[in-house]
């Protein structure tokens, strides 16, 4: 017991740590807009939406899960924080535009981190078919959403609406399978406990004899 304990308290501090980062590089950001690695990258619609991307699991659990007196979900929340932490620092160190395979690896990576909280917080009595069509489900729909926001974010205006199409089909695909492999992963270390059915006697006029 003491041991969960500690794992929840370290998990906890460093889902604190995350979100405080990203709070800062988002701030940094709006304060530093001509900054060339800024240029385009739609940071004023992610100081919006990020912290309100962090926000939506504590809101939850707040306003649902707390009154059940259920421990804070503090590992999903991590899962789910680190992508808007790994992109805001990919943009503040400008790796989008210097490391050619970043943007692909953080569809993947980040996809799997998000729908990897989406896993573990699903619970075990489903069918493991049922858990895995429904992390890949919500991201498959999820990456679809999210090219939907870049390209009304920025792409629509900007040069890069000549290969956007390709782009956006590989994302599209990355991140689905980033969540394919969360949910395949999850599976695997948290297998599903179906509950069994008894099986209940059929009647029949012979029984009556």
């Amino acid at each position: 017991m003491q041991s969960s304990s500690t794992t929840f308290r370290v998990v906890l501090a460093a889902d604190v740590v995350v979100k405080l980062a990203t709070t800062a590089l988002l701030v940094f950001a709006a304060l530093h807009p001509d900054w060339p690695q800024f240029a385009g990258k739609a940071m004023a619609a992610r100081a919006v939406a990020y912290p309100l991307g962090l926000l939506v699991l504590p809101v939850v659990w707040w306003v649902v899960r707390r009154r059940s007196g259920r421990r804070y979900p503090a590992l999903p929340d991590l899962l789910v924080s680190i992508p808007f932490l790994v992109d805001t620092a990919g943009n503040a160190l400008d790796l989008y535009d210097a490391v050619s395979w970043f943007d692909a690896a953080c569809h993947l990576v980040n996809w799997a981190l998000l729908l990897g909280g989406l896993a573990v917080s699903l619970p075990r009595w489903l069918h493991p078919w049922t858990r895995l069509g429904l992390t890949v489900g919500l991201g498959s729909t999820t990456a679809l959403l999210w090219e939907v926001g870049e390209y009304y974010a920025f792409l629509r205006n900007s040069p890069e609406l000549a290969t956007a199409y390709t782009d956006t089909l590989g994302d599209m695909v990355l991140g689905t399978t980033g969540s394919l492999l969360a949910g395949l992963l999850v599976l695997r270390l948290r297998p599903s406990h179906v509950p069994t059915r008894t099986a209940v006697p059929q009647w029949s006029p012979l029984s009556e004899r």
